[in-house]
């Protein structure tokens, strides 16, 4: 059976919200067990509390908690991730990244293909339009964010 990756999106979709309606960047994600049952939820909060280490992946895995193994968790996210959120995936061997955009950014997705992560991107138009709005709006943050400045 396969998980329904776009009710798993909706809980990224509210938490990079929860971001944006905080003051910060609109990136959500969450972390779901193989049944699809969600483990935990976060969104970027690099602005908010001035960490550059509080991604939507990095906030979601945190409160996740420690699990025995992570081959059969899904990582959901609004955007596709950065190196080091890829990193993080690939360091825990999380199986699968589920990301609602890579128009604005395609971060990592070749190299977890590459490293046997099955990615699946939904070129969600929500997730597009939200961050791309965010990024005309805040350009000197985003590009901050991603490392670009």
């Amino acid at each position: 059976m396969t998980p329904d990756y776009l009710a798993m999106l909706l809980v990224a979709i509210e938490e990079a919200r929860l971001g944006l309606a905080e003051g910060g960047i609109p990136i959500g994600a969450a972390l779901f067990d193989g049944n699809g049952r969600l483990i935990g939820r976060g969104h970027n909060r690099r602005v908010q509390e001035g960490d550059p280490s509080v991604h939507g992946e990095t906030d979601a895995f945190r409160k996740a908690g420690r699990q025995r193994s992570y081959r059969d968790k899904i990582m959901v996210t609004t955007l596709a991730p950065c190196w080091y959120c890829s990193g993080l995936v690939r360091q825990f061997n999380i199986g699968t990244v589920v990301v609602g955009e890579s128009v604005n950014f395609g971060g990592g997705l070749a190299w977890l293909r590459e490293n046997g992560i099955n990615v699946v991107d939904l070129q969600s138009a929500e997730c597009n339009a939200m961050l791309g709005e965010y990024i005309r709006a805040n350009p000197d943050v985003w590009n901050e964010d991603i490392g670009w400045e």
